[in-house]
């Protein structure tokens, strides 16, 4: 599908594409585009109110897996990638999500926060104030992969391997890459699940293969599958979120000294933090299972669609002069993390490892400003998510 990524600097700033353009969101909120080389049409969707309708829509099916079968596509993703709980439709989608979603309640969330914030002040030790450092590769990098690979029973050396191969699946342009990420990514969990068999322990994985043997109706391949979702989700968007959130106030001078001034002010942030500049530009796609309009256009049944999170979030509708910062914003609305039953179910781990970091930093840097312009920055180019390359700053 033709998406305004491929756009000159779109990754740096895609929201000055989705406002100006005549032919984007403000003159078309559902677009009709083409997909396989102008073969067969797609759709893209840009508005907050139909893309809020798209996500929840299930005649909108995310069995993107059969979708590909029947569309004669070359891929090679292993299955366990594939065939995700992300992409499912219920009963199978409702099934394998409860398996999860206890594990990232509000709850059980609040007992990873002293491990989170210990985390987070061991990585931040590593720098003294006026110090030059990257705080991607430093911090929002290595917290949420060191958390979830914790939640997971990731031994400690295997985890870079883990963080290569999740960066490769979103290499963009590049599907030998992705492939590939994808097999070795699932040929890892398998190792690891056949090793936890043999010395069982307390993770989230641990009790995932304990629901496998107790008959929960969870097969093999579903376990290897959940075991590379959670692994994979459970970092990659916080990630970007981490780098997003800290640049976002970085430029916006009152804001940045208004939560350093008053901490307790975070929490109330992240969601307008969120909608700003979220981590995932585009949703993952899925297809209509019939005909139906969206916002005024016909879509045909077996039409892949794709939904603009950025776009939706910037949608002056809901959001008034949504290109502002607005930390006094009513912004709990955002898409940031999807809707509907496939809402992200990691959402509150994310908003704490959000919170803890950004009062870990600006406690202990209250000075910190960017160490290059921001017309400097590189961004990263990937499928689906957005998110900083590097952020040198100044501690």
């Amino acid at each position: 599908m033709t998406v305004p990524a491929q756009e000159p600097r779109f990754d740096q700033d895609p929201y000055a594409s989705y406002a100006s353009s005549t032919a984007l969101r403000s003159a078309c909120p559902v677009q009709l585009r083409p997909v396989d080389s102008g073969k067969r049409p797609g759709c893209l969707v840009l508005g907050y109110a139909e893309a809020r309708e798209a996500l929840a829509d299930a005649r909108f099916s995310k069995d993107t897996a059969a979708f590909f079968e029947g569309s004669g596509s070359r891929r090679r993703l292993h299955p366990a990638v594939g065939r995700t709980m992300l992409a499912s439709d219920p009963p199978r989608h409702t099934r394998l999500r409860k398996l999860v979603t206890r594990a990232f309640t509000t709850g059980a969330v609040a007992e990873l926060r002293p491990f989170i914030a210990r985390v987070a002040d061991e990585l931040l030790e590593r720098w003294s104030p006026g110090e030059r450092f990257d705080f991607v590769a430093g911090l929002a990098v290595p917290l949420p992969v060191i958390v979830i690979c914790e939640l997971l029973g990731v031994p400690e050396s295997d985890r870079a391997d883990v963080r290569r191969w999740s960066a490769e699946l979103f290499a963009a342009g590049e599907p030998d890459v992705v492939d590939r990420a994808s097999h070795a990514m699932a040929d890892y969990m398998t190792d690891l699940i056949t090793a936890k068999r043999l010395h069982p322990g307390e993770s989230l994985l641990d009790r995932l293969i304990a629901a496998r043997a107790g008959n929960e109706e969870l097969s093999e391949d579903e376990l290897v599958s959940l075991a590379v979702l959670l692994l994979v989700a459970g970092h990659e968007t916080t990630t970007n979120f981490l780098g997003n959130a800290l640049l976002a106030l970085l430029r916006h001078p009152a804001a940045l000294g208004r939560l350093r001034d008053d901490p307790d002010g975070i929490p109330a942030a992240l969601d307008e933090l969120l909608r700003f500049d979220p981590p995932v530009s585009t949703a993952t796609f899925r297809f209509s299972t019939e005909a139906l309009t969206l916002g005024g256009v016909e879509i045909s049944a077996g039409v892949p669609v794709q939904v603009a999170l950025g776009a939706a979030n910037r949608d002056p509708e809901p959001f008034p002069a949504p290109d502002l910062l607005d930390l006094d914003r009513d912004a709990t609305s955002h898409l940031a993390f999807g809707h509907g039953i496939h809402r992200c179910v990691g959402a509150p781990l994310a908003k704490a490892e959000g919170e803890i970091v950004l009062r870990a930093v600006l406690h202990r840097f209250p000075g910190i400003r960017l160490a290059v312009p921001p017309e400097r920055l590189e961004w990263r180019r990937t499928r689906l998510v957005r998110g900083l390359a590097a952020l040198p700053v100044l501690a």
